[in-house]
């Protein structure tokens, strides 16, 4: 009889534990349950944000700066080797030659070609026939131009020269009289370098006889501020170390605040002193 009471305890017992909800719940607070409320959202913006890849645009590779050449998984030696490269004023105009002067692996670029966008005067030299490993075939002898004589048309007639360029290179010739070097092409906004590359093979800079000069010892602030290599600053400064130290030199120019020390020698042959 005992041992049945016994059984019918544990019985009950376990009935107990098993049909019984023994969990505990502290009542939540309200701010506990405006988070509950979004969890949901939270949840799916972290699903979103793991998903997530970024959207990569067309490139020109011969641009790539240290941040974008690291984010796209270059080594800095790679990096230096393509920026080494771009310092002798060469360019890259396929993938290969991406990969031979970087020395990327091909396996990353394979991920990075799918991007590369180059100009389209490189795109026509590769279409046409004439071209072959990187030089058109010499059909016959180029002519190269002076600069300082060169209608619209002719420049127009470089890959990358459309219409508003070979008017503001004329307007820009027009406000110095004539140009004194091919580098002053790079003053000329929205001239790429590729662009001032080929145009360096069509034009050289031969006459400068129409060359505007200002008298740097007698002009006005308002007569140097209307010079195109100056402003209003730089000619009041101009001004002050004249009135400062006398007559200007050309050893002056460097020491004067403000001056653009890159362009002495090129600013220097439009001033008379």
């Amino acid at each position: 009889m005992g041992i049945l009471i016994f059984f019918a305890v544990i019985l009950v017992l376990q009935g107990i534990y098993y049909f019984h909800d023994f969990s505990y719940s502290t009542p939540s607070s309200p701010e506990q349950m405006t988070w509950m409320s979004k969890q949901h959202e939270l949840d799916r913006l972290l699903v979103r944000r793991k998903n997530y890849r970024p959207k990569r645009y067309p490139f020109n590779p011969n641009f790539i700066t240290d941040f974008k050449g690291y984010a796209l998984g270059m080594t800095v030696k790679e990096i230096d080797r393509l920026h080494a490269y771009r310092r002798e004023q060469k360019f890259v105009n396929s993938a290969e030659e991406f990969q031979a002067v970087t020395q990327v692996s091909d396996s990353l670029l394979r991920t990075m070609a799918p991007y590369f966008k180059f100009p389209e005067w490189v795109k026509a030299k590769k279409a046409n026939s004439s071209y072959v490993a990187g030089a058109f075939k010499k059909e016959a002898k180029k002519t190269v131009l002076d600069i300082n004589s060169a209608s619209k048309e002719d420049l127009m007639a470089v890959y990358g020269v459309g219409d508003k360029l070979s008017d503001r290179i004329l307007v820009q010739r027009e406000l110095l009289g004539a140009f004194v070097s091919m580098e002053q092409m790079a003053d000329v906004w929205g001239l790429s370098p590729e662009v001032i590359a080929q145009m360096k093979t069509s034009f050289v800079v031969k006459g400068t006889a129409n060359v505007k000069k200002i008298n740097i010892n007698d002009a006005t602030v308002k007569e140097l501020s209307g010079f195109p290599f100056f402003r209003y600053a730089l000619a009041k400064e101009i001004v002050i170390y004249r009135s400062m130290h006398g007559d200007l030199t050309i050893e002056d120019l460097s020491k004067i605040k403000g001056f653009p020390v890159e362009k002495i020698k090129i600013i220097a042959l439009y001033l008379e002193f």
